[in-house]
């Protein structure tokens, strides 16, 4: 997952509006969004090289997200799976602070990382390149491959046109937010983040949603998190940068 746009605590009708793109190599085998046969609470897709997963959320409310950490000098090196802490948030049923504290003692364990996890009682953030665990506060928010809100040019075209279109609808129709994610526009280079991977790939990086030869987006989600508890989860799958499926499930 390397965007994850989401407004939290201030909207009239949800609780929690996500809008998130995870992007991926082309080739690497992943299922569709779905609930989990060994915990069909547990709604999300899955990574079928570790078997654990992006993005996801339960029945009760329970979510999670997270995203690599851009950092060249850990490519390679061979670590614990990252999504394994997405998918150990939603089979478990600690509040997400005991979760993130039991976390924190061996989050050295994986390469960097950025983690969203929350109930319908908070919302909190935590990254192993950064101290501390972060109640994320209301308002509109964007993360990608660095901090939490972290100015990328990614990051704030998503975060602002978030913010722009919950402001002025009460009913948040998903194909809107969808349209922010497929944005493909290349940031000016005045604009890109220097992260270590060279300006071409910089380039082709900045977009939100992301098509190169042998990686891009490989899926674009929506979550709506009402504050009756109730849940709407769109996926919308991508090969190469063109539309395969969509998947729609309402809680």
């Amino acid at each position: 997952m390397c965007l994850i746009n989401l407004n939290y605590g201030e909207h009239p009708t949800y609780k929690l509006i996500v809008a998130a793109n995870r992007d991926e190599s082309y080739d690497r085998p992943t299922a569709q969004a779905d609930f989990w046969e060994e915990n069909p609470d547990v709604l999300a897709g899955r990574d079928l090289v570790h078997n654990g997963t992006w993005l996801g959320i339960t029945k009760s409310g329970r979510f999670a997200a997270l995203t690599n950490y851009r950092d060249p000098a850990e490519f390679g090196i061979e670590k614990q799976s990252r999504g394994d802490i997405v998918k150990d948030f939603l089979m478990e049923n600690i509040s997400p602070v005991e979760f993130l504290e039991t976390l924190q003692n061996h989050s050295n364990e994986y390469a960097g990382f950025n983690l969203i996890v929350g109930d319908l009682d908070g919302l909190f953030y935590f990254s192993n390149k950064q101290e501390g665990i972060k109640e994320i506060p209301k308002g509109t928010h964007s993360l990608s491959n660095e901090f939490l809100n972290t100015p990328w040019p990614k990051v704030k075209k998503g975060k602002g046109r978030l913010r722009n279109y919950v402001q002025q609808h009460e009913v948040v129709e998903t194909d809107a937010l969808f349209a922010i994610l497929r944005d493909t526009e290349i940031a000016s280079d005045e604009l890109l983040p220097d992260t270590g991977v060279g300006l071409d790939l910089e380039r082709q990086l900045s977009p939100l949603f992301i098509k190169t030869t042998n990686y891009g987006t490989r899926c674009s989600t929506v979550v709506l998190v009402g504050h009756d508890g109730s849940i709407t989860f769109v996926e919308r799958t991508f090969s190469k940068g063109l539309l395969v499926d969509e998947v729609k499930f309402v809680i």
